[in-house]
């Protein structure tokens, strides 16, 4: 998404952002200044509109296919989720539903919230029904990198207390091997204190880089909902990841990686044509 700022002085802003283009518009601000009009638009990159789309559709489907009455629902984090909430709140409404909602994050427990959703935690549901998350990347295998948005752990034990752990994606994050798609590394998140050693540890045995994650909007590293840092391991050949994810969480000072393996027991994919793939959980 792009800002446009067009000036004209002579036709009123419906007409300036009828001939502006370059896909979707919408008037943000106009402004008369010095007797010409001043108008910003947003512009939508039409991948990001495509992207959009497909994370709706995943979202849809897998409240439409998974979700039922009497529910305890694990309610993942990230961009995805929000529409998956969405129709979870339509449906209690249209359908009268009994659902509680276990969240992954502040993210979504404000999501939960705002929907008007019952808000429950693991200490009254330590077992869910279902859990619907999203993923950074999906491999062939089911196997998924996770942790983009922080909030790795909290997603691991909450798919980890659901009897179906179904996680919803657009067509970007497909892969047939984790990398081949995400380049941002597998996140790992560690006690403070320890980053430094871990990182070091990590490297020397898994090889790749080792970086501390940086928050964007304040000074110093990213600060988990938990307190701790997040490493992000970018790794530079394709591993046996069931093995790596046990050798990393071995290491002192790890509380968690970013890697999910046979966890996930489907997956749908909102597809760039409007239809929805479904991938589910080889059968070895």
């Amino acid at each position: 998404m792009s800002l446009l700022r067009v000036i004209c002085s002579t036709f009123p802003a419906s007409f300036i952002e009828a001939a502006v283009k370059g896909g979707p518009q919408s008037v943000l601000n106009y402004k008369n200044i010095s007797g010409r009009h001043v108008v910003y638009c947003r512009r939508y990159n039409n991948e990001t509109a495509m992207a959009e789309k497909a994370k709706k559709l995943a979202g849809y489907a897998a409240v439409d296919n998974h979700v039922q009455d009497n529910q305890a629902v694990g309610v993942g984090s990230g961009s995805t989720i929000v529409y998956a909430v969405d129709r979870l709140a339509e449906r209690v409404k249209q359908e009268n539903l009994n659902i509680v909602c276990v969240p992954t994050s502040f993210q979504a427990r404000q999501l939960i919230l705002e929907h008007g959703l019952t808000l429950s935690d693991l200490d009254r549901h330590p077992e869910l029904d279902v859990a619907i998350d999203g993923a950074d990347e999906v491999d062939s295998e089911l196997n998924l990198i996770k942790g983009g948005g922080g909030c790795l752990t909290q997603e691991k034990i909450v798919a980890g207390c659901a009897k179906r752990f179904i996680v919803i994606a657009d067509y970007r994050k497909d892969s047939k091997a984790l990398g081949e798609q995400w380049k941002k590394g597998v996140p790992i998140e560690v006690i403070p204190m320890a980053y430094v050693p871990v990182t070091r540890t990590i490297a020397r045995r898994f090889g790749g880089v080792v970086v501390l994650r940086m928050a964007v909007s304040k000074a110093g590293p990213v600060v988990t909902d938990n307190g701790n840092f997040i490493l992000d391991w970018k790794f530079d050949q394709v591993h046996d990841w069931k093995s790596v994810n046990t050798a990393i969480k071995m290491i002192p000072g790890v509380v968690e990686t970013g890697l999910f393996v046979e966890m996930a027991e489907r997956v749908y994919f909102g597809m760039e044509d409007g239809t929805v793939g479904v991938r589910d959980k080889p059968q070895h």
